[in-house]
């Protein structure tokens, strides 16, 4: 690894250590705790993805224009302020506030990162990929487990201090991140661009992105993943104590989760630039819809502690694949705007997930839920589909698909 990935990684790892140990399962039981209601608790965690669904998609264009490593620095800052402000929280309403503010880190900080990593790494793009969504898999597996521990030992304010501490050291990590931001080197925006000519510069790249059928077929396979998360990161918690669960226990299915992705994410981006994008698609999106479909029918933990196992391999084929297709199908000077598109779509997933399973789980039950997150699999298995066979039908240059953009 080079030092400016390698402090990359280390920058992700504990920047979504913070951020994940304030949602999940902290944020449900903490929301829970002044009085909301399972579609409130819905809204509440969603609430942060929303602030991703506007920006994303902005962010990454900016970012192909004035460069990555600014935008980089102050997500990170977000990651790294914000879970200190929870310790003031009293009300549902000031709650609803901060979790929009949160969503900052992530909106800016995620589909730059790609961007960069995907750039660095255009021979090897799926194991650089792998590599990196393997480090910040290191925090989703850590934020969980500490999580569940604070849910039964200790108190909200202890999980919301060290979340804030732990992001502070993500920020350090990417100060150290030193690249040269050849975006804005070539066009010194500053001085000869101006702000009235980024606008038209994005209309351009939004322009390239919508019409550009891999982006979209990548990005409804990691959408309908992020629904899936987005419903287990929410309810999950609240079903496992209705079963009997303990606040470890329901960390533990996080954890193995994370463990499982984390573990595989670099292989399965070797192999996806061995064999393509679209097998490791394909079966990561089917061993998801299996593992949520099944979930409402078992109350025992070790067998749930299996279906996260199958969740996280599923996990972690669809999310190093698809950001690999992403770069792979996208010129190199729109590769930000790609990310951020890609990133807008994951986000609409993860955001509609929690408030559709509120409402599902508060009208029929826990099974409503998770069975329909089983049935977003298959519709997006049954989109990808024809896009693959549409693909087969292009005259052979445009086939492709691994390294259309090397």
């Amino acid at each position: 690894m080079t030092h400016p990935f390698l402090f990359l990684c280390i920058a992700g790892a504990s920047c979504f250590f913070s951020y994940n140990l304030v949602r999940m399962p902290v944020l449900s039981m903490f929301a829970g705790s002044l009085g909301a209601t399972p579609e409130a608790i819905g809204v509440i965690v969603a609430a942060s993805t929303m602030t991703g669904v506007f920006l994303k998609f902005p962010m990454g264009i900016l970012s192909d224009i004035i460069g990555r490593r600014r935008l980089l620095v102050v997500g990170a800052v977000a990651f790294g302020i914000t879970p200190f402000a929870y310790l003031l929280i009293k009300d549902l309403q000031t709650l609803l506030l901060l979790r929009l503010c949160h969503g900052l880190a992530t909106a800016v900080f995620a589909p730059i990162a790609l961007a960069i990593v995907a750039e660095m790494f255009a021979e090897k793009r799926g194991e650089g990929i792998g590599w990196y969504t393997a480090s910040t898999q290191v925090g989703a597996l850590l934020g969980p487990l500490a999580g569940g521990f604070f849910l039964d030992q200790s108190t909200f304010s202890d999980a919301f201090a060290l979340a804030g501490s732990i992001g502070l050291l993500g920020l350090l990590g990417v100060l150290r991140v030193h690249i040269v931001d050849t975006a804005a080197v070539s066009t010194n925006w500053t001085e000869q661009m101006g702000i009235k000519n980024i606008f038209p510069m994005m209309a351009t790249g939004v322009g390239c992105i919508i019409q550009n059928s891999l982006v979209l077929a990548a990005s409804v396979a990691g959408m309908a993943k992020m629904f899936s998360t987005g419903v287990l990161m929410a309810f999950l918690p609240l079903y496992g104590f209705s079963v009997g669960l303990s606040g470890t226990q329901v960390g533990f299915l996080f954890g193995i989760q994370g463990v499982v992705s984390l573990g595989a994410k670099p292989l399965l981006g070797r192999a996806s630039d061995a064999i393509g994008r679209w097998p490791l698609i394909m079966i990561g999106l089917v061993l998801c819809a299996l593992a949520m479909s099944c979930i409402p029918f078992t109350s025992e933990f070790e067998r749930l502690l299996v279906l996260a196992g199958m969740f996280g391999f599923g996990d972690a084929a669809v999310m190093t694949a698809s950001a690999a297709l992403v770069g792979d199908s996208t010129e190199p000077r729109f590769i930000g705007s790609a990310m951020g598109a890609y990133g807008t779509l994951l986000d609409i997933g993860h955001g509609s997930g929690p408030v559709i399973g509120g409402i599902l789980i508060s009208s029929i039950g826990y099974p409503a839920a998770f069975l329909s997150a089983g049935g977003i699999f298959g519709v997006a298995i049954v989109y990808l589909g024809v896009v693959m066979k549409t693909r087969k039908s292009c005259p052979p240059h445009d086939l492709d698909t691994t390294h259309s953009s090397r």
